[in-house]
């Protein structure tokens, strides 16, 4: 009797010191963390600091891997909400990517800082913490990752009854935009941010405005002729790039010559999207360290590389999303490469994945939608960003809309939001906004 007294003394310690953790992580949650970890689906619910909100927390939500067919299965999706108060709006943050800077305790986002709300932020499936085991690309596409929002917005929804803003930048806004045409009702306003809406792999309006008509002229050639520079001392810059990418264990699809060509074509987009400093160009007194160095911090290899963390992202764009060629005209003689079409394919896919065939039904459907409706909408663009060259601003369904507006600012990047814009037009955009929160 004492040693099975004994055993079970034993055993309900160790019961107890199993439990015990969860009480104290239970006990830290506050009022937010409570109701959150109460709602179906959620799970794993944990505080995190944070500078700026009352409570902060990551969690996981169950979602279909095919939001249509239950029996495919499930995955966790990766969550971070920021708390304000259960009568604030709520910041749907429509995450193209990873949701790891959200996990900083200082991090805000543009919308919930100028109107005090509360943040969703929602990892895209198939990024970091939110990737399916196994990673079948099957179900990674737009319709499945809007259900996730979908299924995220309805169930918060308990929670945070006030106004629902959707955001996101890059391919963060394309997704708020696709949202707004799938789930009309789901947010009372929707601001994506430098999202364009491409219609193939390779658009074609991208090469055309950096080609004739991004800044100007002078500008423009300051450029190319720092790619002929690069293709000019090809001889000596290549063993400096081959030494560099095998220190950083990169593979690559193809030759790294071929790699060369294709990271000069880059530098010209890399140069225009980020709003780059058209005086640190380097001239041709240059040294080829100093060119080197420049060229790299500006077009990292790893693009190009098979060990590119964003090759989720590169499975959309030859799915769905599309994306921009290279103009390679200037370059010709100097190139290791036929030509440039194609090369998201031959580069940048995962095996098994180079016939993948676009299909230009998103593309029709936002448009559709656009053309039919005029939801609250507000887009921020930046007229020297290439993204712009296919974002909506000029088309014909942006005419003669109460609802949908579009802004550009001049000289604007790929780093363009509402607080860059000057005023009065910063003002009239934030009071736009603020009257839709107020109705």
């Amino acid at each position: 009797m004492k040693k099975s007294s004994s055993i079970t003394r034993s055993a309900l310690c160790l019961i107890l010191l199993l439990i015990m953790p969860l009480q104290i992580i239970a006990a830290e949650l506050g009022e937010a963390g409570k109701r959150l970890a109460a709602l179906p689906g959620v799970s794993d619910v944990e505080t995190l600091k944070s500078k700026l909100f009352q409570e902060k927390y990551v969690f996981f939500i169950k979602q279909q891997l095919d939001a249509k067919d239950a029996s495919k299965g499930n995955f966790e999706q990766r969550v971070i909400l920021c708390h304000r108060g259960f009568d604030r709006p709520t910041v749907l943050v429509t995450e193209g990517y990873n949701a790891n800077y959200g996990l900083r305790e200082d991090y805000i986002e543009e919308l919930a800082q100028i109107f005090n709300t509360n943040i969703v932020l929602v990892e895209y499936r198939y990024f970091d913490k939110s990737t399916p085991t196994p990673c079948n690309w099957q179900y990674l596409t737009v319709e499945n990752s809007l259900y996730d929002l979908h299924n995220v917005n309805r169930t918060l929804h308990a929670i945070y009854k006030g106004k629902w803003i959707a955001t996101g930048i890059s391919k963060g806004g394309q997704t708020t935009m696709f949202y707004r045409s799938y789930f009309p009702d789901d947010v009372d306003i929707s601001v994506p941010y430098v999202a364009p809406l491409n219609r193939s792999v390779e658009d074609g309006r991208h090469e055309k405005f950096l080609q004739h008509e991004v800044s100007t002229k002078g500008n423009r050639q300051k450029v190319l002729n720092f790619q002929l520079l690069l293709f000019k001392r090809k001889a000596t810059l290549l063993p400096m790039l081959e030494e560099y990418c095998r220190k950083q264990n990169y593979t690559f699809n193809v030759s790294l010559g071929e790699i060369f060509d294709y990271s000069v074509f880059e530098y010209a987009f890399a140069f225009w999207q980020w709003g780059n400093d058209i005086n640190e160009i380097p001239t041709i007194d240059a040294s080829d360290k100093q060119v080197f160095d420049y060229w790299i911090n500006m077009c990292e290899p790893n693009y190009f590389a098979n060990q590119n963390v964003f090759m989720s992202f590169n499975v959309q764009a030859a799915k769905e999303l599309g994306y921009y060629g290279y103009y390679t005209k200037p370059f010709k003689k100097y190139l290791s490469i036929k030509t440039a079409k194609g090369y998201l394919k031959r580069l940048m896919l995962p095996k098994g994945m180079e016939n993948t065939k676009f299909s230009p039904a998103l593309y029709k459907h936002t448009v559709d939608f656009l053309t039919h409706n005029d939801p609250k909408m507000v887009y921020i663009y930046g007229d020297i960003d290439p993204w712009s060259a296919s974002g909506i601003y000029g088309l014909p369904f942006t005419k003669n809309k109460q609802n949908l507006h579009v802004y550009m600012l001049k000289g604007g990047s790929h780093l363009t939001r509402i607080l860059s814009f000057p005023e009065p037009e910063r003002q009239n955009i934030i009071n736009l906004i603020d009257k839709w929160l107020k109705e």
